[in-house]
């Protein structure tokens, strides 16, 4: 369950260079090559980082970054990163494709608006697990400890079957995310960035602020995460390859490959004889004589992708077959369909649960009834269970933060706020040395778009730096007529 409302999918922020028509350069020299995407004027590319930070020199990843200029260039003051939430929202989707993101005060006038697509997610590795596995996923709140067992079964089943089907399990913790973030901002020519986050956002700022304090021109953290709370969970995984390169990949592996059973061939012209003759309906298994779909062929074409040391001689195999070239195939077992699950990679990769038998698990929920006599329990409590049992370590297990030297950072809570309480608001600006509190006392999840005086204080702090006197409290607004 995410956190972030579907309109404004939570937050971080980068900042970008000034648009004056340059292409901003890359710490290697190279120009960022921005395309149009979207239906908002907005332009797009990627920026290539380390899969693991902690090997820099190693295999690289490219994380998709879009932004959208200023509506008013002649008020323009910079560029204001705003960050993906959920965890596994696409900032992409949610402030370069969406029409209303930031477009509530000044924020969208005055800035260029800069997001991208988390590590993990939808065009950035995006972590993906067998669909029917996922379809399969028992309840989240056992009642008795043969369930309790059951579902940490299922965990680790689920888990090890992301890992198989996503390149980088692991490696979409926060840390990484951050530091994805700074890279973004060199690659940007940015010296400092401005960021927005909320809901999961929030940690992002809150960890960025920590590493890079800096780095740091003015931070606004709405509805925020508590990333000390003690604690677990484990570790992700992320994305599948292009279907077409990986074809690619494979016709030319067969053209230097001897072995391969269509060695000789024209693999590109034989896949689309099959294709078409299976869009026609005229292409026969020869395992069991019916005719084979183009939609199952494309599925075994994707399945052998998945693990080309052990399904790309059958793959050839089955395909010489299907030609009638050689003798019948054993037919490829039925692929698995993919289904993203990034939200649970992101999180379990961030906290760390220590709970210890049924019965613990048990009287959390016991307490919970006693707080809540009428609504009982969270939802959220999904967040601790379906990190019980995952695989893997936890590469950013919850902690303090160590926060000093930055600007003032401005913080928002909500009165009430189901996803992220105002008891963790409270936590965080006693953490963060130069920090202010703005309260909105109404009910909500980031507050930034509920409240008309929360986005004036926000907006005013964003440009001009100048933060609300401490204590500051907007008052709540309360519906008076039918949305729509």
């Amino acid at each position: 369950m995410r956190r972030i409302p579907l309109y404004a999918a939570a937050s971080a922020v980068l900042v970008l260079s000034t648009l004056t028509g340059a292409q901003p350069a890359l710490a290697g020299g190279a120009d960022l090559a921005w395309e149009p995407c979207g239906e908002q004027q907005g332009e797009c590319t990627s920026v290539e980082v380390p899969l693991d930070w902690q090997d820099p020199d190693g295999a690289k990843i490219e994380i998709a970054i879009g932004r959208l200029p200023a509506t008013e260039p002649e008020n323009r003051i910079g560029v204001l990163f705003a960050a993906p939430g959920g965890p596994g929202a696409s900032g992409i989707d949610m402030y370069v494709n969406s029409p209303d993101a930031l477009s509530v005060g000044e924020l969208r006038k005055r800035f260029d608006i800069v997001s991208w697509d988390q590590r993990g997610v939808v065009r950035s590795s995006e972590v993906r697990c067998s669909a029917e596995l996922l379809e399969q996923k028992p309840s989240s709140f056992p009642e008795s400890e043969q369930e309790y067992q059951a579902l940490l079964d299922y965990n680790a089943k689920l888990g090890e079957d992301c890992e198989q089907n996503s390149p980088a399990f692991g490696l979409v913790d926060t840390v990484s995310a951050v530091r994805d973030l700074d890279a973004i901002r060199a690659a940007l020519g940015e010296e400092q960035l401005n960021f927005y986050g909320a809901s999961y956002g929030t940690q992002v700022g809150q960890q960025y602020a920590e590493l890079f304090p800096d780095r740091v021109r003015s931070m606004v953290l709405d509805s925020n995460m508590d990333h000390s709370m003690r604690s677990g969970g484990d570790y992700i995984a992320t994305t599948t390859e292009d279907q077409e390169g990986a074809f690619n990949a494979f016709a030319d592996w067969c053209e230097r490959t001897q072995n391969c059973a269509l060695h000789g061939s024209d693999v590109r012209a034989l896949w689309a004889d099959l294709h078409g003759k299976a869009e026609a309906g005229t292409l026969i298994d020869p395992v069991n004589g019916e005719p084979l779909s183009a939609e199952f062929l494309r599925r075994e074409l994707k399945a052998a992708m998945y693990a080309p040391e052990e399904r790309w001689f059958p793959l050839a195999e089955r395909f010489r077959a299907l030609a009638g070239g050689g003798p019948a195939a054993a037919a490829q077992a039925a692929p698995v369909e993919l289904a993203q699950n990034s939200y649970q990679a992101i999180w379990c990769d961030d906290w760390r649960w220590d709970v210890g038998n049924f019965a613990e698990l048990q009287s959390y929920r016991d307490r919970a009834e006693q707080l809540a006599p009428q609504t009982k329990l969270s939802p959220f409590w999904s967040d601790v269970a379906t990190c019980l049992g995952w695989p893997g370590e936890v590469s950013n297990p919850q902690h303090e933060p160590e926060i000093a030297g930055t600007p003032p950072i401005l913080l928002v809570t909500a009165r009430y706020d189901v996803a992220t309480p105002n008891a963790w608001n409270r936590t965080v600006a006693d953490q963060i040395e130069n920090s202010v509190l703005l309260h909105y006392d109404g009910v909500g999840h980031g507050q930034y778009y509920h409240s008309p005086c929360v986005t004036d204080y926000v907006d005013d702090y964003v440009t001009t730096l100048r933060t609300p006197a401490p204590d500051t409290h907007c008052e709540a607004v309360w519906p008076t007529e039918p949305a729509g």
